[in-house]
């Protein structure tokens, strides 16, 4: 589903029935303005800086991830408090925890991320405990993106398997406009398109992770 986040109804809405949320228009230009500045005063870690993250994603860049602290966090979480995500994620039974897990990311010029489902978290510490992610989430702050800069949100539907590897159809090709926010339920396989050297300098900027349940 894909509508103005003024014209959404959450109530009605349900990831059962449509497993990609596209809301246009979610943050206000007052709202970027705050996130653009929170970003800048993180300390960021390069692709190259994290090992067993770059090993799972090669040839991906070298994007870069910051953690969300402060005010910020409390922000994030109270505005994407969707009825809809709620109930998602209490239809699972035999639940014992609830996590969720966000960081901002920054995408320049070559860097992309390749095709995965969400399910493969061999680059966790040894012992972490391993939440099942339930939806995935990610929202753009940027304040401009031209369409021939890349940067999509390619997310595919698993037809089948052929030689055990599974035969994959595009669904959505989801263009990271300022403001936006999507949200698609897990596992899905799903892809983030290489930034085009068109971009130049500018940098494709977000927030991403995840709604869990630990069982």
């Amino acid at each position: 589903m894909r509508a103005r986040f003024r014209d959404f109804d959450p109530q009605s809405f349900s990831f059962h029935k449509d497993p990609v949320l596209i809301l246009e228009e979610f943050w206000s230009p007052q709202e970027l303005t705050r996130w653009q500045a929170a970003m800048s005063r993180q300390t960021w870690k390069s692709l190259s800086e994290m090992p067993d993250v770059s090993q799972a994603f090669p040839n991906a860049g070298n994007w870069a991830k910051a953690p969300i602290n402060g005010p910020e966090t409390a922000f994030l979480l109270d505005r994407a408090s969707l009825p809809c995500i709620a109930e998602y994620i209490e239809s699972f039974p035999g639940i014992k925890r609830r996590h969720m897990g966000f960081c901002y990311y920054s995408y320049s010029a070559g860097d992309c991320l390749p095709t995965h489902d969400d399910t493969d978290e061999a680059y966790a510490p040894p012992g972490a405990v391993r939440p099942m992610r339930r939806l995935a989430m990610v929202t753009y702050f940027h304040s401009t993106w031209e369409p021939d800069w890349g940067g999509e949100l390619i997310v595919y539907d698993q037809q089948r398997a052929e030689g055990g590897k599974p035969k994959l159809r595009v669904t959505h090709c989801i263009a990271p406009e300022p403001g936006s926010l999507v949200i698609f339920s897990v596992p899905r396989f799903h892809r983030v398109a290489r930034v085009d050297q068109l971009a130049g300098t500018n940098k494709r900027l977000s927030i991403a992770g995840w709604f869990m349940t630990e069982h």
